[in-house]
C-alpha cells in the first residue's frame, strides 16, 4: 500500500508555487482539447517547417494499434499519468484514482523542443525511467471512448520519438490494474540522462512550446502532486528552486 503526505505545515509549497501576476503574464495557455481533435499542433510544425521532428503518421498509428493489441480485453483501461495529464487530462474517464508504479521513477529526462521548447531552445518534459517508484493518477477510461480517446491521447504524448507506450502495474488503495503509461525512450537522442538540478532550472527558464512553458509545467506539476498528496521530494524542491529565481529576477 502506497502513503500519502502532507507537505509542509501550512500547505507552503502551494503558497510557493502560486504564480505572480508577472510571471503568468508570460505563461503561454494549456492545451485544450479541440488542438488534439483537429490535429493542431503537428500541422504546425509541419507548418513552420520541422515536420522531420515528428513521428509519422504511419508510425503514430502502428504505436498505437500495438498497445492496443498488448491490453487484456476483459479488462478495463486505465491510463496512469505522472506529469501534465494529473493536472490537465482532456481524456473522457470514468474515474480517476491515486495510484503507485512501481519500477519506475519520474524525472526530467527528455528534451522537447515541440511542446515545451522549440528547436532553437529546447526545454524538458517528465519521463518514467527505470528504477524506484511513482505516484500519480490513474484514469479508468470509457470502453465505448476508447479508441477516440487513444487516439487523442498518442498526438498528446507521441509527437516526437521520445516516449515507449507501456502497459504497468498501478497500484491503488483497492488493488492492482494494469495502466498505460509512456517512459523514456532511452535510445532517443533526446534523452537526458540525469541532470543537476540547477541545469533543470536553467533550461525551464525561458523554454516555451506548443503546450505552453517548461516553467508553468513544472509548478504546475508539483503543485498537482501536492494536492493529491503525492510525495514528491525532487519536484518539491525544483519548484522551490525555479520560484527563488523568479523571485531574484523579478
Amino acid at each position: 500500500m502506497f502513503h500519502v503526505h502532507r507537505f509542509l505545515s501550512g500547505s507552503r509549497l502551494m503558497a510557493n508555487c502560486v504564480l505572480s501576476k508577472s510571471y503568468a503574464a508570460q505563461v503561454r495557455p494549456v492545451i485544450k482539447r479541440t488542438a488534439l481533435e483537429q490535429d493542431r499542433i503537428r500541422n504546425a510544425v509541419r507548418d513552420a517547417g520541422h515536420g522531420g521532428m515528428l513521428v509519422s503518421d504511419e508510425q503514430l498509428e502502428y504505436s498505437l494499434r500495438s498497445a492496443l493489441e498488448k491490453r487484456s480485453p476483459d479488462q478495463p483501461v486505465w491510463v496512469f499519468g505522472y506529469g501534465s495529464l494529473m493536472w490537465n487530462p482532456l481524456m473522457r474517464f470514468a474515474e480517476r484514482r491515486v495510484a503507485k508504479v512501481r519500477g519506475y521513477h519520474r524525472g526530467f529526462y527528455l528534451w522537447s523542443k515541440i511542446n515545451r521548447g522549440s528547436p532553437d531552445k529546447p526545454g524538458l518534459v517528465l519521463a518514467l525511467d527505470r528504477g524506484g517508484s511513482c505516484g500519480g493518477i490513474a484514469y479508468r477510461l470509457h470502453d465505448e471512448h476508447l479508441l477516440e480517446e487513444f487516439k487523442l491521447l498518442w498526438r498528446r504524448e507521441m509527437l516526437a520519438p521520445a516516449y515507449l507506450a507501456r502497459w504497468v502495474d498501478a497500484r491503488m488503495e483497492s488493488g492492482a490494474v494494469k495502466a498505460l503509461t509512456f517512459v523514456a525512450d532511452r535510445a532517443t537522442s533526446d534523452y537526458t540522462g540525469r541532470l543537476s538540478d540547477e541545469d533543470i532550472i536553467r533550461v525551464a527558464v525561458g523554454a516555451h512550446g506548443h503546450y505552453g512553458s517548461c516553467a508553468d509545467y513544472l509548478l504546475r506539476t508539483a503543485k498537482s502532486l501536492e494536492q493529491h498528496g503525492i510525495y514528491d521530494q525532487r519536484m518539491r524542491r525544483l519548484a522551490r528552486l525555479l520560484m527563488a529565481r523568479h523571485h531574484q529576477s523579478a
